[in-house]
């Protein structure tokens, strides 16, 4: 088992550790709830080091990441990143990931920490002689910050300004005097940022973080708050076995270009079964793998389930036949000896998240 370098500071804090991704990570600090309820509220810090980056440069980097990756990249600006996938010829997805654009022809990729060293072996696979390939994961270090109290806490660390960086942007700032990049994204919703930085310089961006307000969050409470915004999770929603057009993110997939499994994506029959939103009716939350029916007739199943704390009822994300999918219609979750029932609805199941909020209403 693998450890950031923020283990040490987990177990100061009196965390309780999981495996995730080969990594022990933190589960939860003071609770779940409370977590959770920072990030939507206030702010909370999440330990991100496990993530795996590449950098990828030379002048066959355009061509050929925009081969490998679903979404396009020739029109991503320098300073903007995009969400997208990498899939194999079936249309099964091997990630998904956020491309960064640095320069014109250098890139960043940022994919999950259980596939990073299969990923950097697809990519490396796939690309001409004219591209240059680094794992850069070892000398990376991450940490997220979201909530409406972010803005001003990462705001008071930086030595240059963050007004006017807009969502999935991102800008080279400094802290301590040493170049760190400050992204508009995350995973829970909120407004924040993803702060890259060396590792050597990791923990007293953590420290300052939590000394300025921040609530250092784990792993349950990021995924209860991704669950609301119905994002996906490798491994869950996201499976090499399960076709990209299935999950419903249409913007992260070009009809421009042929990408590496773009015909099985892009045929007609690929959306069969369509990733769902279901909120359930009380607390008891479904599980990754139960079963779902419509009218006694089998359905689909669960890929993600929880009890939503900012809704005070539980939610799920199940992939199910298309002629299910309409908001509205009424599916039942078999749980065991259980039985859940429930309603597709729209997604996110929360509305008022303020990730992409202008960010000058929050400094």
């Amino acid at each position: 088992m693998k450890k950031t370098p923020l283990f040490d500071s987990h177990i100061s804090l009196g965390a309780k550790m999981a495996p995730f991704g080969g990594y022990d990570m933190p589960l939860q600090y003071g609770g779940i709830i409370k977590e959770h309820a920072a990030a939507r509220t206030g702010a909370a810090v999440f330990d991100t080091c496990h993530m795996g980056e590449f950098r990828a440069g030379g002048e066959g980097a355009l061509r050929d990441l925009e081969r490998i990756l679903s979404c396009d990249v020739a029109d991503v600006r320098v300073g903007a990143c995009r969400y997208g996938f990498m899939c194999n010829a079936a249309g099964g997805v091997v990630d998904d990931l956020i491309i960064y654009r640095i320069a014109e022809s250098e890139f960043m990729l940022v994919v999950n920490a259980a596939t990073a060293g299969g990923d950097f072996e697809w990519i490396a696979a796939n690309v001409s002689g004219a591209t240059i390939l680094e794992n850069i994961s070892e000398k990376t270090a991450k940490v997220d910050i979201n909530g409406p109290a972010a803005p001003k806490i990462v705001a008071a660390m930086m030595d240059g300004p963050l007004g006017g960086l807009k969502y999935y942007n991102f800008a080279k700032n400094s802290y301590r005097g040493a170049e760190v990049i400050v992204s508009r994204t995350g995973y829970t919703g909120e407004i924040g940022f993803e702060i890259y930085c060396a590792v050597d310089l990791v923990k007293g961006l953590w420290d300052d973080c939590i000394g300025r307000g921040a609530v250092p969050a784990g792993l349950g409470a990021r995924d209860a708050l991704r669950l609301e915004m119905g994002y996906p999770l490798y491994g869950h929603e996201l499976t090499v076995e399960r076709n990209a057009a299935q999950a419903g993110y249409s913007r992260a997939v070009s009809r421009k270009k042929g990408f590496i499994g773009s015909d099985k994506v892009l045929e007609a029959a690929a959306a069969r079964q369509v990733l769902a939103g279901i909120a359930l009716d009380g607390r008891r939350a479904a599980r990754h793998g139960d079963a779902v029916s419509a009218g006694g007739k089998e359905a689909g199943i669960v890929t993600s389930g929880s009890f939503s704390p900012a809704l005070g009822y539980a939610v799920a994300l199940a992939y199910v036949d298309s002629c299910f999918s309409a908001a509205g219609t009424g599916l039942t979750v078999i749980s065991g000896k259980n039985e859940i029932h429930g309603k597709v609805c729209e997604l996110p199941f929360y509305k008022n998240a303020t990730a992409r909020s202008d960010i000058n209403l929050y400094l």
